[in-house]
């Protein structure tokens, strides 16, 4: 069985960007509640899900490594395997060779090198998916000469990037965040992707799958079957939003909102069920090339008011469609067009998961520990619409 990779076992075998922690921390930005399929397999290693492939990210001071699961993988492990049982290469080609005949160039076992081409495009859908073309530091100065109390927060919180997420994921997973944790949402997506997604590796025993398509959601079954697995009144949710937009607007549909202005992408997937002003606004920041999107949940409102001095004029105590626009319009107007990055800084700084860091600021990595159950919901949390 294929392993999970590890940096000092194989620095040759790993590819690499130049990217400083200054513009990207893993550690933050992957565990934050933007993506809930990343795992962190090994100390400062990721795995996940991009583009089909199943990648092992980890970074040092200046540079991003990455690794990315072939064939060969598999293979090269299986036959670690059978020469520790005592089969010889030759009896092992020779078994081959018996039972599943000559191969054809088509099944032909991958080389161990990847090809040029092969790194050229995944080091492209490395820098779209984590939008290095941004230049972050930049970002942070500016919000930070705008906002004291962002300033106050940045030297502590480096390197939280918005992710470009593929935007059938994207959608889909935060469909399933109503009144929920990250810890419950990462089980949910990882047996809605077990359940209708294809199989692409087996590392250490752990399975990973791609993220299901729309029409594989939207199949007649799809709601029984993830009610059985736990996903309650969200099965309908999701069941009905893929067939409407397959029904109603097509499979690119989704895509081709990238391409429209924030609020009529915002009010089209309002019209989807399940998909609240949050959730849209979610939709719209992490998938949909919409910086200025900002999601405001409870925990969003709380920093308005602690932080920012911000009140409504008759003191709403739940967050209404008028309160989410006009407190965006108010952190918009603060930082700028990418206002949706820079809440996204403050909701990480939040997290319980990451308050040691602020006792510690001379520290780049927080210790592991547990996630509470009970910590803070996250990212979409049901508010009144």
């Amino acid at each position: 069985m294929a392993k999970h990779a590890v940096l000092s076992s194989g620095a040759k075998l790993w590819r690499s960007l130049a990217c400083a922690n200054s513009e990207l921390r893993l550690d933050l930005t992957l565990a934050c509640g933007q993506s809930f399929r990343w795992r962190e397999t090994a100390e400062g290693h990721w795995t996940g899900v991009i583009g089909g492939r199943v990648w092992t990210l980890t970074q040092t001071d200046d540079t991003l490594w990455y690794y990315v699961y072939k064939k060969q993988d598999m293979r090269k492990e299986g036959r670690d395997e059978k020469r520790k049982a005592g089969i010889s290469l030759q009896e092992e080609n020779e078994s081959e060779k018996k039972f599943e005949g000559p191969l054809k160039k088509e099944d032909e076992e991958p080389v161990a090198v990847t090809s040029v081409l092969d790194t050229e495009e995944e080091d492209k859908m490395l820098r779209d998916y984590f939008q290095l073309n941004v230049k972050l530091v930049d970002l942070y100065m500016a919000w930070g000469a705008a906002d004291p109390h962002f300033k106050s927060i940045a030297d502590i919180f480096t390197g939280v990037r918005m992710l470009r997420q593929d935007p059938t994921e994207c959608l889909f997973s935060l469909i399933c965040t109503s009144n929920n944790n990250i810890t419950r949402i990462q089980g949910m997506v990882e047996r809605l992707c077990q359940a209708m997604g294809t199989p692409l590796f087996q590392l250490d025993e752990t399975s990973y799958y791609d993220f299901p398509s729309l029409s594989a959601l939207a199949d007649s079954s799809v709601e029984e079957r993830l009610r059985d697995l736990g996903f309650g009144y969200r099965a309908r949710f999701l069941h009905q939003s893929a067939q409407k937009i397959l029904n109603t607007h097509g499979p690119q549909w989704l895509e081709g909102l990238r391409s429209v202005p924030y609020l009529q992408a915002h009010n089209a997937l309002r019209t989807l069920p399940g998909v609240g002003t949050k959730v849209a606004d979610c939709v719209c920041l992490m998938s949909l090339d919409k910086a200025e999107a900002v999601p405001i949940d409870t925990h969003v409102w709380q920093i308005a008011k602690r932080d920012y001095k911000y009140a409504t004029v008759n003191r709403q105590k739940s967050i209404t469609d008028k309160i989410h626009r006009e407190l965006g319009d108010f952190f918009r107007k603060l930082w700028g067009p990418y206002a949706g990055w820079a809440q996204a800084v403050l909701f990480c700084a939040e997290l319980r998961k990451f308050q040691k860091l602020k006792q510690m600021p001379h520290l780049k990595q927080p210790k592991k520990e547990e996630e509470n159950e009970d910590e803070m919901t996250v990212v979409c949390k049901k508010v009144k619409n």
